[in-house]
């Protein structure tokens, strides 16, 4: 058997270089373009024939299978009215005016929302602001408590209209 790559003959020696390769097709100019002549319509174009007939599908063999999908994420926000929210709310128009009644109003509130379990920002900022109005409420009512025993123990057996001086330098009318 022979090798395809070497030579059919061991004896013939082998060329070191290879055969030249063939040389390339001569330059022919390009012919000359031909003279103008008169313009020439453009040719029509073709009827259009109607489109082919749709092909006949054949009926399914099986019913296709629904693609599946990843269960949508769930919404932030619950859908619907939220337990405790509108009295949440009333709450922190309650407590600015009527402390104690807020309060609870908003105490109340919380307590529902949270049973459902909901955040209630108005709940929770109805409780804060009446907790505080409160607080503060009570500090005025002791401040003018005590404004009011000092008038008192001043104007204690004074008659009515009387001038009296504070031991601060304070005058006093007694009522």
């Amino acid at each position: 058997m022979t090798d395809p790559n070497g030579p059919a003959d061991p004896e013939q020696p082998v060329p070191s270089v290879p055969p030249a390769p063939p040389a390339p097709p001569a330059y022919t100019a390009p012919p000359a373009p031909a003279a103008p002549s008169a313009p020439v319509a453009p040719p029509a174009p073709p009827a259009y024939a109607a489109p082919p007939a749709a092909p006949a599908y054949a009926a399914p063999s099986a019913p296709p299978v629904p693609p599946t999908y990843a269960e949508p994420p769930q919404p932030s926000v619950r859908p619907g009215p939220v337990p405790g929210r509108t009295l949440g709310i009333v709450a922190v128009i309650v407590a600015i005016f009527f402390n104690i009644i807020g309060l609870i109003l908003g105490i109340i509130a919380l307590v529902q929302s949270r049973r459902a379990g909901v955040k209630n920002g108005p709940a929770v900022a109805a409780i804060i602001v009446g907790a505080v109005l409160l607080i503060v409420g009570i500090i005025i009512a002791v401040l003018i408590g005590i404004g009011l025993a000092t008038v008192s123990n001043a104007c204690s057996g004074q008659a009515s209209g009387t001038v009296v001086q504070l031991t601060t330098g304070t005058t006093l009318t007694c009522p």
